[in-house]
């Protein structure tokens, strides 16, 4: 039965934990209503209803809805949106951040395709997603390779309509397909939790565009793997491993190459300040306050974060960013012990700076790259430890000299909020990731547990 009874009420608010508002209208003397998150989304709908009822339209007693309403449904399909996603997110995105999303797409997209005749291989679908499809400028803007042109063609006929994540069980497929890697194994937790967070906020923008009421995930019941947080206590040094490793690294390449004795400062920041790879690497000498005696200080605001060209705007391998987490102007003072001191006075009577002042610069004068250190540090951990620690996950990675730092200062007594500051951290993730013992830290422990016990026998 077709009807012109039609009566359209206003945009009524929920009180609800979740703002929702109400479009409510009258057909036939049925009452209909549809809830959407935004005031805007539902006046929107509103005066999409509005137009019907003034153009003369029929509308149907059981839906509810105008011809003009009930036939259309969305058309664009997951491929077109996920481009359309990328363009919005992109040019405020770090290059990190970039490359996150670019991986998120690919196995969303990858999930997302119908069986069609001519399918590439997954090999090269993976391929053109990743290095022609999710970057930009897009396929649109720059000439393609046959192979290329003709994959991301076949993926727009076969990717399905984004209204598909509407189905939960489609949905859930798409989140199962982030557990495993292309080898069928199991992929790591944190990978997976970061492709959920960038499918996630992709939704979330869907949701603004108006191709769903709410996020479709939210009626996905879905098991989270979990991430442990916390930091391996058995990667972490004792001062005097750590020591044993720094002398390690200036044997690595020979001496007069030089290949190790130009990193032991570069180590030694890392242990003795506690910085993250990427702020030694960034480290000038006008960020070096080295007094002949007692403590120095090392002012930071810079980071070379090791990326790939595809993912900077400069089409450097290295970029070139403020703190992590912190406004681009923010800088963080950090003391360095006179320990410390002595090395970098070493390193710049040895080997200078850089043209433009950087403390560690390769042969030739560039970035050092995080796999030439990472080498490195590898022939050193061989150099140093016995054959049992090498293969344990002791220092296993430079970064773990961080760890070795924060949790000597935080065993020392110094006080959290103090080493919080120094790291770059918050109180709540030194507390929750860095509060672990040292190496050999549990038999001191238990010698004074003893000793105590031992006086009222």
């Amino acid at each position: 039965m077709k009807s012109l009874d039609v009566k359209i009420w206003g945009v009524r608010k929920r009180p609800t934990k979740r703002p929702a508002y109400d479009v409510r209208w009258s057909v036939a003397g049925n009452v209909m209503s549809e809830s959407f998150r935004t005031k805007a989304l539902a006046d929107h709908y509103r005066a999409k209803l509005l137009r019907a009822t003034r153009g003369g339209e029929e509308f149907d007693d059981v839906t509810g809805l105008p011809q003009s309403m009930a036939d259309s449904r969305p058309t664009v399909t997951w491929y077109a949106f996920a481009l359309r996603y990328l363009a919005l997110k992109w040019p405020h995105a770090a290059p990190n951040t970039r490359d996150g999303i670019n991986e998120s797409l690919t196995s969303v997209t990858l999930a997302m395709l119908e069986e069609r005749p001519g399918r590439p291989t997954e090999a090269l679908l993976r391929k053109t997603l990743r290095n022609w499809a999710f970057v930009l400028p897009g396929p649109d803007d720059r000439e393609l390779p046959k192979d290329v042109a003709n994959t991301l063609h076949w993926v727009s006929k076969a990717s399905q309509p984004l209204n598909h994540l509407g189905d939960p069980v489609r949905a859930r497929a798409v989140l199962d397909s982030f557990k495993l890697r292309l080898d069928g194994k199991a992929a790591a937790a944190e990978t997976v939790r970061r492709k959920r967070r960038t499918f996630v906020n992709a939704l979330h923008y869907a949701v603004d565009l108006g191709e769903f009421k709410e996020n479709p995930l939210a009626a996905v019941r879905w098991q989270k793997p979990k991430v442990s947080r916390e930091v391996d206590p058995r990667v972490v040094a004792n001062p005097q491993q750590a020591r044993a490793l720094l002398s390690a690294v200036s044997y690595v390449g020979g001496y007069k190459r030089s290949r190790g004795r130009r990193l032991v400062g570069l180590f030694a920041c890392m242990y003795f300040a506690g910085l993250r790879p990427a702020e030694a690497v960034g480290l000038a000498e006008p960020d070096l306050v080295l007094p002949e005696f007692g403590w120095g200080t090392i002012t930071l605001h810079r980071t070379r974060p090791s990326v790939g060209r595809q993912w900077t705007d400069s089409g450097e391998s290295h970029d070139d960013r403020g703190l992590k987490n912190r406004p681009a102007e923010d800088v963080r003072r950090v003391p360095i012990p006179p320990q410390l001191v002595a090395v970098l006075c070493e390193h710049l009577d040895t080997f200078g700076t850089a043209a433009d002042g950087r403390l560690f610069y390769s042969e030739g004068g560039g970035v050092v790259a995080s796999s030439t250190y990472s080498r490195a540090w590898q022939e050193a951990r061989e150099l140093a430890l016995p054959p049992a620690a090498v293969a344990s996950p002791l220092a296993r990675r430079p970064y773990d000299l961080r760890h070795s730092a924060l949790s000597t200062w935080l065993n020392a007594g110094v006080d959290p909020t103090e080493v919080a500051e120094r790291a770059g951290n918050s109180v709540e993730v030194l507390l929750g990731r860095y509060a672990k013992c040292l190496d050999g830290r549990q038999e001191v422990a238990n010698r004074r547990i003893e000793d105590l016990l031992s006086e009222y026998e």
